[in-house]
């Protein structure tokens, strides 16, 4: 199993796909669709699990949730779910004879519990983003990789990775069209109104596992949960991780449910050579969204985002006009996403798969993770924390 590099991902955005040879099989049958199942129905899992089911070379077989009314919305939304063998045990889920893949779309605690277990049942997995919710838990999903089958691809749901419009930004980036790196920011910048109430329609036992996101120790909070994909970006501009952090924030809104300690924050993470990078993010936005990474070199800039890219460098001439026109005029090159990045994601694991050209994204996922934990720690503590010690805390 190799690392996924540029040109796999590209290969699998594009979905150049090669016809099998007759005998090669996925599942019980010759040439036949590669048969998933997808353990957590709830939101997300029905969405990516939508997805999975429509690329023409997947079948979805079987669906697990711990509540029967999620498994009732998936059989109703996702194609094929209807006629799929349905469990509450992912145990039972795993131990089905003929499945090949599996997408984890469970709580986040909850990940590197599942992931270990499709890791020992020899599966393809897409597993949901981030690794984990809390150092530990990283670490376990990190030990059950390197135990994982070389011919088995793990992928995760960092979607950026596999967009063309990512793709050829860090193309951009790579061949030097911005000279060296040594800025980069990403903004995540987006809510509804803030709570002012809020009453569980769920039973009190239930309740916390089902609302999972607002729960620090289940979902690993903002940081973590969300600004994570912004910060795999930061991490793989930048080619490494960072060495340490420091951040600020707090809470503009009170807290009417859950246990979230922060719904703005502000961190400064540092990169070798002395890149910096910088995550700004603000909650509860009254609908107002700004969703994006941007990239500086003394050459030039990149802006990347989930519908576009854009590449700005300097002009000939001064664009000013006069005093009063300051409109910018840097703009060499931009592109629009065709279609929902999660596509080219989905695309892609599973042209890995009938490819037979496994890849892991173990490494990047943990690391992304990690770095959300950093700044997380950072805000936490008020103070600079370097990425040996967050290792070393749990």
């Amino acid at each position: 199993m190799t690392t996924l590099t540029r040109r796999q991902a590209l290969a699998g955005a594009a979905a150049n796909l090669m016809i099998l040879k007759p005998g090669i099989a996925f599942g019980s049958q010759a040439n036949s669709a590669v048969s998933f199942g997808i353990i957590g129905a709830g939101g997300r899992g029905r969405y990516v699990g939508g997805h999975m089911a429509r690329d023409p070379r997947a079948r979805l077989t079987a669906v697990c949730d711990l509540f029967p009314d999620r498994i009732d919305k998936a059989k109703t939304e996702i194609p094929g779910a209807a006629s799929a063998r349905t469990y509450h045990r992912f145990e039972d889920l795993l131990a089905q004879p003929g499945l090949d893949a599996v997408l984890v779309a469970t709580p986040v605690f909850l990940h590197p519990v599942h992931f270990e277990a499709a890791v020992s049942a020899h599966k393809h997995i897409y597993c949901e983003k981030p690794a984990g919710a809390d150092v530990a838990g990283v670490k376990r999903l990190l030990r059950a990789a390197e135990k994982a089958d070389p011919a088995k691809t793990i992928q995760f749901g960092f979607q950026q990775r596999f967009s063309p419009e990512y793709l050829r930004a860090e193309k951009i980036l790579r061949t030097g069209k911005i000279g060296q790196l040594t800025q980069m920011m990403s903004y995540w910048i987006l809510g509804d109104r803030p709570m002012t109430g809020f009453q569980s329609p769920y039973p009190p036992e239930d309740s916390k596992l089902r609302l999972w996101n607002y729960w620090m120790e289940y979902s690993g909070g903002c940081i973590v949960e969300q600004d994570c994909h912004g910060v795999d970006v930061l991490n793989w501009f930048a080619a490494a991780h960072p060495v340490k952090a420091v951040g600020s924030g707090g809470i503009r809104y009170k807290v009417v449910y859950g246990d979230w300690n922060s719904d703005h924050h502000d961190i400064v993470y540092t990169y070798p050579n002395g890149n910096e990078g910088w995550l700004l993010s603000v909650k509860n936005t009254a609908g107002y969204r700004d969703v994006k990474e941007q990239f500086f070199g003394p050459e030039g800039s990149l802006e990347t985002a989930r519908t576009y890219y854009r590449w700005h460098g300097p002009v000939a001439s001064s664009p000013l006009k006069n005093a009063d026109d300051l409109r910018d005029r840097s703009l060499i090159e931009q592109g629009e996403s065709k279609r929902e990045i999660t596509i080219d994601a989905v695309e892609s694991f599973f042209s890995s798969i009938v490819e037979h050209k496994p890849y892991t994204m173990a490494a990047s996922a943990a690391e992304a993770t990690f770095t959300s934990l950093l700044g997380r720690m950072a805000y936490e503590t008020k103070r600079e924390v370097t990425w040996d010690e967050l290792l070393r805390s749990a």
